[in-house]
């Protein structure tokens, strides 16, 4: 199809968008981050009031959500943010965007000033402020890399392999930006290529190929100390969601122990049971002990993989074939043996003894 000629006939009631933010920042940001820069610029334009609850209420976002969008803005040098004397969010600084490298608080641009749904909510206003501190160093930042870093990591025989490992998980060519995330997670966050390739597993098994979904993630993962996919495996599975509801249903609390963790996985990957299934057993193990649940699920499950269970339906046919056997064998206890219809015999040992030695 040939090229549209697109018209702006509309003047008044708009919001001006620099060509600097729509070439340089705006292919690198969520959804998220750029409803609420947008959205800050119609509140400056139009000297509209807002606050970081009204920003999240208006897109069905958590106030996290638009603090972290807030914050990414920060790095990029787009914004700067202020702060009250309880670190609570006070006021935002938007930049000129047709400067090539706009300075935070040197020729700060007018202030949405912005505070939490209780402490009320503020209009726009203009002030000017100098910092005093420059702000620490973001150790999770990921860096601005140039071609010639890209280069030398794509370079490297170990890097080589892994860039071919996570292609065949993605299941496509990387992307230039896809490789920055690979070199920051290694580079900056100090993932070895095992852990890179535990992460792509784990996100890909969460039906998640967004490589700023799998940053997120390895981010995380750094700023608890995850190192290794051992400790990365025993760290995922404390914010599982399934691992605590196998555990409430057995009726533990707190988080899994490695052996708990041990045969949740053994029923979810190696058994392959849906959760319909594991909840099944933890019903029956509750109803039949106080003691050693674990176990008794774990018994339960295995005698249900054995017997080919793959369906609620099919637990059913094995209760019922369980059923048939029992009244078999009590029937079979209680039929006549006609051998205990003779009466027995009582000997006095001592006398036949007596007895014998007489004669």
């Amino acid at each position: 199809m040939g090229k549209i000629k697109i018209y702006n006939d509309v003047y008044a009631n708009s919001t001006a968008v620099s060509n600097c933010f729509i070439d340089e920042y705006m292919k690198d940001a969520n959804d998220a981050q750029l409803k609420v820069y947008l959205y800050l610029l119609r509140v400056l334009n139009s000297g509209m009031s807002t606050s970081v609850s009204d920003i999240a209420d208006k897109f069905n976002h958590t106030e996290k959500d638009v603090l972290r969008a807030l914050q990414y803005w920060e790095k990029q040098n787009l914004l700067s943010l202020d702060y009250d004397a309880n670190q609570n969010l006070s006021g935002i600084h938007l930049f000129d965007m047709n400067a090539m490298q706009p300075q935070p608080r040197i020729t700060p641009a007018p202030v949405v000033s912005i505070t939490s749904r209780t402490m009320g909510t503020v209009s726009s206003t203009a002030k000017e402020e100098v910092s005093e501190k420059e702000p620490a160093p973001d150790p999770y930042a990921k860096p601005d890399y140039t071609l010639d870093q890209l280069k030398a990591f794509k370079a490297q025989a170990q890097t080589s392999q892994l860039l071919f490992v996570c292609e065949q998980y993605i299941g496509k060519t990387l992307s230039p930006g896809e490789i920055k995330s690979i070199f920051f997670m290694h580079d900056q966050l100090g993932f070895s290529e095992d852990l890179i390739d535990y992460l792509l597993q784990y996100c890909i098994d969460r039906g998640k190929k967004d490589f700023r979904y799998i940053e997120k993630v390895a981010v995380n993962w750094a700023q608890n100390g995850v190192t290794t996919p051992e400790e990365a495996d025993r760290f995922s599975y404390k914010y599982d969601r399934t691992v605590y509801t196998i555990m409430n249903a057995l009726g533990k609390n707190g988080s899994p122990t490695k052996r708990e963790v041990d045969y949740i996985n053994r029923w979810t990957k190696e058994y392959g049971f849906d959760s319909a299934i594991i909840l099944e057993a933890c019903d029956r193990t509750v109803l039949a002990t106080d003691k050693h649940r674990f176990e008794y699920a774990d018994g339960i499950l295995t005698s249900w993989r054995q017997g080919n269970v793959r369906h609620l339906e099919d637990i059913a046919r094995l209760d019922e074939e369980h059923q048939k056997k029992k009244k078999t064998t009590v029937t079979r206890q209680s039929a006549p043996n006609h051998f205990n219809q003779f009466k027995q015999n009582k000997y006095d040992f001592d006398a036949l003894e007596r007895e014998i030695l007489s004669n």
